[in-house]
């Protein structure tokens, strides 16, 4: 006799075999919370994928519900789950439901409430009398839509929470970085800053959040700052897994589709748009990712670059340009194919020598440097020389 209903919670996947291990805890309450066979699948770099996880399900259940466990709808939930989806239909007798991603909902808001006491308790401010500001950081997505969902929360979270306020800031991808947006609140002077990582896990970027919150602690005496622990198998998040397969299973599922660069113009995505270019961007992704089993030729690892070149936009180097100076490098790099991380940095202690540019493995430091230095700098890179008439020091 099949059973009536099943569901597969679709994970992104890591080699960190600790972050599977959460997917697969959800998996666990999810089942108990719904009373329905629930299996883990990941999207890549780990056993089983969904589409195996769809199979061992399927030969005794009449509907399968896959839900993505992923924070917000980028291109993972907006190609690649659903081809899937679409493929599996043809494979298996079961009907197949597609839900959607956790998203913005009142359990994250409260969840995410409950992650910022934490942090106040430890650093023994509290909202009330303290002026305590919050900065959500989230990973940061090539999606404007996915990056717009993060603004929205945070002004969520700060809606009647007694915070001096909420701001979003990234981790890497796109703007502000974190590093940027700490000094920005830096000079609200707050009582206290709370970083809260917007992960479900507790990985490499959650690491790195905590020590650009760490830094920021060390260079801002006048405040306090603290971070945050990720979301991890919080039982809230059931909540929402349970109110997505609720939607899926009454075809109520939904997405924001008047901002989807997949399904609309917008200015800079104009490659991306178009249901075909998704689907095959889905499908070579996925290919991509065929042997979940080789870890040497993992897509997702890529060597470092020749050179890391670091532009100081703290303080007195921001007022004298610092932050053209570090777009017009970008711009003057792509154009040369340099092999070079180009990267914002906070202070490089030679504070009005600047604008200041460092490079490394080189060991060059640059001072005074100006937007019309930006060709000369990439081609010196390119050839592997210096400007010498720009040089403040080498290391």
């Amino acid at each position: 006799m099949l059973d009536a209903e099943a569901v597969v919670l679709a994970g992104h996947g890591s080699r960190r075999e600790r972050s599977n291990e959460q997917v697969r805890e959800l998996a666990v309450g999810l089942e108990g919370r719904l009373g329905l066979p629930t299996d883990a699948g990941f999207i890549e770099l780990a056993e089983p994928s969904i589409e195996g996880a769809i199979g061992a399900l399927a030969p005794s259940a009449s509907d399968v519900t896959v839900l993505p466990l992923s924070l917000f709808a980028a291109s993972h939930v907006k190609a690649d789950v659903p081809l899937v989806v679409n493929e599996a239909r043809d494979n298996h007798d079961a009907t197949l439901h597609n839900g959607r991603h956790l998203g913005v909902h009142p359990s994250i808001v409260e969840l995410l409430d409950d992650r910022a006491a934490a942090v106040e308790d430890d650093l023994g401010v509290d909202r009330e009398t303290d002026d305590v500001l919050v900065v959500l950081c989230a990973r940061g997505s090539s999606d404007p839509d996915s990056n717009g969902d993060v603004h929205k929360l945070a002004r969520l979270l700060y809606e009647g929470r007694g915070f001096v306020d909420v701001d979003a800031a990234f981790i890497g991808v796109t703007e502000p970085l974190l590093e940027d947006a700490l000094h920005t609140v830096s000079k609200r002077r707050p009582d206290a800053v709370v970083v809260l990582p917007y992960m479900l896990g507790d990985g490499v970027l959650t690491g790195r959040i905590r020590e650009r919150t760490a830094e920021f602690d060390d260079d801002y005496p006048y405040a306090v700052a603290g971070c945050g622990d990720p979301l991890g198998t919080d039982d809230r998040l059931l909540d929402v897994l349970a109110d997505r397969f609720e939607e899926a299973r009454t075809g109520d599922v939904s997405m924001s589709c008047d901002t989807c660069k997949y399904k609309v113009e917008m200015d800079g995505f104009e490659d991306d748009t178009g249901g075909a270019r998704a689907a095959l961007r889905a499908m070579t992704h996925r290919a991509a990712h065929a042997d979940r089993s080789e870890v040497d030729d993992d897509p997702h690892v890529h060597d470092a670059p020749d050179k890391h070149v670091a532009v100081c936009t703290n303080r007195t180097c921001a007022g004298q340009g610092a932050a053209t100076v570090l777009e017009r490098l970008r711009q003057a790099a792509n154009e040369e194919d340099v092999d070079a991380r180009i990267t914002r940095s906070s202070c490089l202690d030679r504070c009005g020598e600047g604008p200041n540019v460092a490079v490394y493995p080189d060991n060059v430091w640059y001072g005074g440097v100006d937007p019309e230095d930006a060709e000369r700098l990439a081609a010196s890179l390119a050839a592997d020389s210096i400007v010498s008439d720009l040089v403040d020091q080498t290391l």
